[in-house]
């Protein structure tokens, strides 16, 4: 998985993993997901990220349950 804050456009996308986009749905004005040829969802794109995140350029990343120890 990968999130990059691009700050030329201001967006933040979240790619889950490499495969090809088959096609692109707006859930709503600014909130994009990309699915692949399985119906899986390959990422995310949140336009104008500075009006919806506090610190677009600072991320905290934090995992939970049980394997939660192992990176």
């Amino acid at each position: 998985m990968r999130i990059i804050y691009d700050s030329e456009t201001d967006t933040v996308s979240i790619v889950f993993r490499e495969a090809p986009v088959k096609e692109s749905d707006e859930l709503r004005e600014g909130l994009i997901v990309d699915y692949g040829e399985d119906g899986g969802v390959v990422s995310i794109e949140l336009l104008d990220a500075a009006e919806s995140i506090a610190e677009p350029e600072g991320i905290h990343y934090e995992i939970r349950g049980k394997k939660a120890a192992v990176l």
